[in-house]
């Protein structure tokens, strides 16, 4: 976004009301969210439209099924999605439903128009049909006889209709893509667009259905025994839902539209049909219109005939609003398609949300609490402490500077990325200055007051860079931090000094708690294999050995893992323990160590620690102990055994 725009306007797909939504439209909604609230973040004038398409034979199929009107199948579906635009905490502008009547006089003005124009004409049609796609085909569009589209059988259709003179637009519409190369986004779907342009002949678009075949549409003002097109009829719905040829003030203020999200299926409806609607219409063409890729299982895409389509309300319901948005715009690169496992969802949530965001929320408002008795320390505005601060504070106002041209160009996931990076960078930093070590000097409270007023304020810019995706959590965080209007401000993003020094912090518990990932059984089937290997060769116990000395298959028994320190407490009544909560990689368990006189909880929180794996569980003082750490030590001084260099949970140290 080098260039500030005057406004954005940002539009999902209609989504049909014959079912209920599913991931797919729960993410195009979703980046449209998280694009409107990003600009809206930059000061820039924002309206983000979305609704429902009601008409055509789906929807009419789905009532028959159901045993009622169309009507109603609308209204029953409509409130699906309504509920859970709510619940994904999508803050659009506008709703538009195409059964409303402002939409509807606007779709039978415009047929009027470009009737009376000898822009649509009336011929009779021979062509094979897709109930699915509700589309007409030539014979040597079809695929084995199937729809081109979905693989669906065809019907073979013979009838009068009218046509939109779409053929006609053949040429302009190459021109205008190829002069224009952000029309059509990313450029492999405009090449996409350009292969079927350049290879094929364009035909006019029949726009009508005989009420004798389909009666649920707007009908032709021009011919009461035909409907719209449902197509025709649901792109309409950009414009009318903006004020054309019902408020012109407002459609000026908006159109042309800056972004038309939509799925890579969709493509065709969108960048021929659509384009070379307008065209006739003598309507400027939206800026860019962007193809995400989809969502597969495996490497098969999301579908409710297979049975593999991700239910949004069952992840809300299990991981929360926030990380379930988090984790489908940070794992898909826009255009690309991606694959959704629950597996990797949990992988994606522990790692960056539990481990990295989590953790050092935790670490800098215990800190804050320990040594600045709950209140956000007073600091000099000036220079900073040492280069420590001002080096990450350079690299949290980068990656908010890189940030909006990333948005910009659509790379909504390198752009959480960077956020990301900047929060380990602040874990980093942490370590690096070890305020729990200057704790333990004198006169070192100004510089403790720095290092944690920096890292405060460090993370009071990446929580803001981050609500556009994760709104509710990100309000918490930012509340926890004293901001008594936690709403992100653009101008004072990048201002250093913006927390109120002397203002009382709050304890928001964990935002992201750790998902446990439970263990796989054993398979029954194997149990009495290996009871019967037992019992064929029993184990000869090994006797110690007089001068101490250990086998090499004594030393292979001992599993040494890397393990990180998520939370560390003093265990009441004794006063060398400290209870760990660790995270081994796969798992998370709970440790008991006598340091507590060496290492102060906040020191503990986020070190890369060894401990012994597979030892057995043990209770000291009635805690569970679930291993050992590895420590070194002479006389009085102990020092936790650790790695060299950035090594994650759960390695094998050998």
């Amino acid at each position: 976004m080098s260039e500030k725009p005057s406004k954005y306007y940002v539009t999902t797909p209609i989504y049909y009301v014959n079912d209920k939504p599913h991931i797919g439209h729960s993410y195009t909604t979703i980046l449209a969210d998280v694009l409107a609230s990003y600009h809206r973040l930059l000061g820039i004038p924002t309206h983000f439209l979305t609704g429902t398409d009601e008409h055509g034979q789906k929807v009419q199929q789905a009532a028959d099924a159901n045993g009622i009107t169309p009507q109603e199948q609308c209204d029953q579906t409509v409130v699906r999605f309504q509920e859970l635009w709510k619940r994904l905490e999508i803050q659009n502008d506008d709703f538009i439903r195409t059964t409303e009547d402002r939409h509807k006089t606007v779709v039978q003005q415009t047929l009027q128009e470009l009737f009376d124009r000898d822009e649509i004409y009336k011929a009779e049609y021979e062509g094979w049909y897709c109930v699915g796609c509700e589309r007409f085909f030539t014979e040597k569009d079809l695929v084995e006889g199937n729809c081109p589209e979905c693989n669906r059988p065809v019907d073979k259709i013979i009838e009068s209709n009218y046509f939109f003179r779409m053929s006609k637009y053949q040429d302009w519409l190459i021109d205008y893509i190829e002069s224009n190369p952000g029309f059509i986004q990313p450029s492999f779907r405009a090449n996409e667009t350009l292969g079927f342009l350049k290879n094929k002949e364009l035909q006019d678009l029949c726009i009508s259905r005989p009420k004798s075949r389909l009666a649920w549409g707007i009908e032709l003002p021009f011919d009461t025994e035909f409907v719209t097109y449902v197509w025709f009829d649901a792109l309409i719905n950009y414009i009318s839902a903006v004020g054309y040829k019902s408020d012109e003030e407002q459609f000026k203020k908006w159109w042309p539209c800056s972004t038309h999200l939509i799925g890579k299926d969709i493509l065709t409806t969108h960048t021929v049909y659509w384009p070379t609607m307008l065209k006739a219409m003598n309507v400027a063409m939206p800026e860019s219109i962007f193809a995400h890729g989809w969502w597969l299982t495996g490497r098969t895409k999301m579908s409710k005939s297979l049975g593999n389509v991700v239910n949004p309300m069952d992840m809300i319901d299990s991981y929360g609003v926030d990380a379930f948005r988090y984790f489908l715009v940070a794992e898909m690169t826009l255009g690309q398609d991606a694959s959704f496992t629950e597996e990797a969802f949990v992988k994606r949530y522990n790692s960056d949300l539990a481990n990295d965001l989590g953790n050092v929320t935790n670490r800098v408002l215990n800190m804050i609490s320990r040594y600045c008795d709950g209140q956000m320390p007073s600091v000099s505005k000036g220079d900073f402490d040492t280069e420590l601060e001002e080096a990450l504070w350079k690299e949290t106002v980068a990656a908010a500077d890189e940030m909006g041209p990333m948005i910009g160009n659509m790379k909504l996931d390198a752009s959480i990325g960077l956020v990301m990076t900047a929060v380990r960078k602040i874990n980093v930093y942490l370590q690096e200055r070890a305020p729990w070590s200057l704790a333990k000097q004198e006169g070192t409270e100004d510089q403790i007051a720095y290092s944690l007023y920096t890292a405060a304020e460090c993370l009071r810019v990446c929580a803001a860079l981050l609500y556009p995706v994760m709104p509710e959590k990100m309000l918490a965080l930012r509340t926890a931090l004293g901001m008594a209007d936690a709403k992100p401000q653009l101008d004072k993003l990048t201002q250093f000094g913006v927390l109120a020094s002397g203002t009382e912090i709050s304890q928001p518990g964990a935002l992201f708690p750790r998902i446990e990932v439970e263990k796989k059984d054993e398979k029954p089937a194997d149990k009495p294999k290996k009871q019967k290997q037992k019992q064929q060769q029993p184990q000869k116990k090994e006797e110690p050995s007089k001068d101490g000395l250990i086998t090499f298959d004594q030393v292979m028994a001992v599993n040494l893992k890397t393990a990180v320190v998520l939370e560390a407490e003093k265990i009441e009544g004794a006063d060398k323990l400290l209870k760990l909560q660790i995270n081994l990689g796969e798992e998370k368990r709970q440790l008991v160590a006598g340091i507590a006189l060496h290492y102060t909880p906040e020191e503990l929180v986020g070190k890369t620690i060894v401990v012994v794996a597979n030892l057995k569980p043990a209770k000291l003082r009635g805690v569970k102990s679930e291993g050992m750490l590895l420590a070194a030590s002479i006389g009085d001084n102990l020092k936790l055994v650790t790695v060299e260099g950035e090594m994650g949970p759960g390695a094998s140290v050998k």
